[in-house]
């Protein structure tokens, strides 16, 4: 169970350092507000969740200017940082600053949103969903401000995230080290978690993304900058780490690349997006008219015998 104070302290406390450090979070950011473009639903007013720094925003502001553009997070420091950004980077043509912020920012929980029902075009997320406990109360929530015909975009963390790193602890501590990471859901669960909260069509591809480091510490240290540290409300395993176990788990990390003076951090990186409409091909309430039911060896059969009726 993921400790959302914990989440927001997380995030408040590392909100001067995170841009520095959020090399896979910029990165896709410009990839989601690209794919944005390709969506055919209106986007006359969007919601971003977990807005951050602003990585995502300012590209949304970019591509659509004229929209109606909510960015939403829990984090009060994040939500400075994002305005500092916006307010810092006015469009090309300005030659004047800039006097007030072309996004409304909102501090607000993605559990709770304050806004009515059906509110926006499109709804955005980029890695905000990894540190959500209960991803059925997210997307119900999300698909009721969401208009009709709508589209959800986001983007998350998959299960093989870190796991040179999680290798690493679990060589060292055992089962204990599970206590020390957040888990990361698969992309299959979220395809169900969306059409069970009311959204259709959806729509996933994951990619692994590899960021090379030079030793151990500084994977960790890169973590601690973003605020991507244990989150869990089960504590970690009891009493101060000790430097010696630290330095095994350092040791091992380092041991499983084969370049002295570098080591590689995995990202699997889930992108993925739904419409605000029924579920017509998956679920308990599609129409099933017209559908026939068949096993692969009947339609091995099947292929076979039209083979030798050619």
């Amino acid at each position: 169970m993921i400790n959302r104070l914990r989440v927001r302290q997380h995030f408040s406390k590392a909100a001067d350092t995170y841009d520095e450090a959020a090399v896979v979070q910029r990165r896709t950011a410009e990839d989601m507000a690209e794919r944005t473009l390709l969506l055919t639903s209106d986007k006359h007013s969007i919601l971003e969740l977990g807005c951050g720094t602003g990585l995502l925003t300012e590209q949304l502001y970019q591509h659509y200017p004229k929209a109606d553009i909510y960015a939403v997070d829990f984090a009060d420091n994040m939500l400075q940082q994002a305005k500092a950004r916006l307010m810092a980077k006015p469009p090309s043509w300005q030659f004047w600053s800039r006097k007030t912020l072309p996004v409304k920012l909102i501090q607000a929980d993605a559990f709770s949103l304050p806004f009515a029902d059906a509110s926006f075009d499109l709804v955005v997320s980029n890695f905000m969903l990894q540190w959500c406990h209960d991803l059925d109360a997210v997307f119900a929530e999300v698909r009721r401000v969401t208009k009709p015909g709508g589209a959800l975009l986001f983007s998350t963390f998959g299960p093989d995230t870190l796991k040179e790193l999680r290798q690493a602890w679990l060589a060292v501590e055992g089962d204990a080290a599970h206590q020390r990471f957040n888990d990361f859901i698969d992309m299959h669960d979220i395809g169900d978690a969306l059409i069970r909260s009311g959204f259709g069509q959806p729509v996933m591809d994951v990619e692994q993304v590899r960021i090379v480091y030079k030793n151990a510490m500084d994977v960790m240290r890169d973590l601690k900058a973003m605020g991507a540290t244990n989150a869990k409300s089960v504590n970690a395993p009891k009493g101060l780490l000790r430097r010696d176990t630290l330095k095994a788990v350092e040791a091992f990390y380092e041991a499983q690349s084969s370049i002295k003076h570098q080591v590689t951090a995995t990202y699997e990186v889930v992108q993925g997006h739904a419409w605000a409409a029924q579920e017509i091909m998956k679920g308990p309430n599609r129409d099933k008219s017209g559908v026939i039911n068949i096993t692969l060896d009947e339609l091995s059969v099947q292929l076979k015998n039209s083979r030798n009726n050619n």
